[in-house]
């Protein structure tokens, strides 16, 4: 049974986990767990007239596919504003309960659907991302946030990130060589759990042109580099430092399977234009499978049905693929 937390309820979260449902219900007879309230979801099933089969969970129903579980034990009200405390409450207390039946292994992965950080922290729960908090719920397991998908051409992006929500001043003593290290490893492995015929990793410098040897600015020279000699040294197909302006289309174009990034927007810039769309946040180095579409909560959208599922789909697939191959 794989888990899949709505999110914010005030979001698309629920629209489009019920649509991508929808979509892959005749692929397999894969079971699901729906973390988060009930009746918010039966209406939305209702209103835009999707017609998944919901039933409330029961660990004694073996013919149920798709159950839904509310951690709280509570309905939320049927009219809440945008980014609502109560819902952001909500969508934290669905990320506990799918991640500690995940650590029980109840659940053989987990698929997050958006959540807000602003309107969490304003409810009054510090949180800094969902990764971050699933990080901290294993036992503060260093973890590394990969991005992947692939435009209509089958051109595909696995981009895996050194940092992730840092200010850009605070970069250069962000990024360390265990740090360098520990993504580069972690993209590597992420292409064998992928089943790639190849595992070829390219690190993208911090500067501009990479720094030139050093004209714009040494974290290249002094930190970039020697870990990517470290990780050549103990075999893995890995080069760089090279410059992030051009690694990107290189990567897209197959030569290499993936790339780490060394910030955010540096990897996700290239990511979402190549795979806007159907783009998945996979976090590596859990002890459970987890991944999320690469958008947000999308208030603007929520409850006009008009929601592209198409990257939860495209998380739950990977989730489901990746399951598969851990037996």
């Amino acid at each position: 049974m794989i888990g899949i937390c709505i999110g914010d309820v005030t979001g698309i979260g629920p629209e489009v986990t019920l649509k991508a449902l929808a979509e892959l219900a005749g692929q397999d007879k894969e079971r699901y767990l729906l973390l988060g309230d009930f009746h918010w979801l039966e209406r939305l099933n209702d209103r835009f007239g999707i017609g998944l089969p919901l039933s409330p969970f029961d660990a004694g129903d073996e013919e149920a596919r798709f159950m839904v579980f509310n951690p709280t034990g509570q309905s939320l009200p049927e009219e809440l504003e945008p980014g609502s405390p109560a819902a952001a409450r909500a969508a934290v207390a669905a990320l506990e309960e799918a991640a500690r039946r995940c650590l029980r292994q109840e659940l053989r992965a987990m698929v997050t659907a958006p959540v807000n950080k602003e309107s969490i922290i304003r409810s009054g729960i510090a949180f800094i991302g969902q990764t971050e908090y699933l990080a901290a719920m294993a036992g503060q397991c260093p973890v590394i946030m990969m991005l992947l998908g692939a435009d209509d051409r089958g051109r595909w992006l696995r981009v895996a990130l050194v940092t992730t929500h840092v200010a850009i001043k605070l970069l250069p003593a962000e990024i360390t060589q265990p740090k360098v290290e520990l993504a580069i490893t972690m993209a590597a492995q992420a292409c064998r759990d992928l089943d790639l015929p190849r595992q070829r990793v390219v690190v993208c410098g911090l500067n501009p042109h990479a720094g030139e040897g050093g004209e714009f600015g040494d974290e290249e020279i002094t930190t970039i580099r020697p870990a990517v000699l470290a990780m050549r040294s103990r075999g893995l197909d890995v080069h760089g430092p090279l410059a992030a302006d051009t690694v990107f289309y290189q990567a897209a174009n197959g030569a290499y399977d993936a790339v780490v990034a060394m910030y955010h927007d540096q990897g996700l810039g290239p990511l979402k234009l190549l795979a806007f769309e159907n783009g998945v946040n996979w976090t590596l180095g859990l002890p459970f499978i987890r991944t999320s579409p690469d958008h947000g909560t999308a208030y603007d959208l929520a409850g006009k049905g008009v929601a592209n599922p198409s990257s939860m789909k495209a998380a739950i697939s990977l989730a489901r693929q990746l399951a598969a191959r851990r037996g």
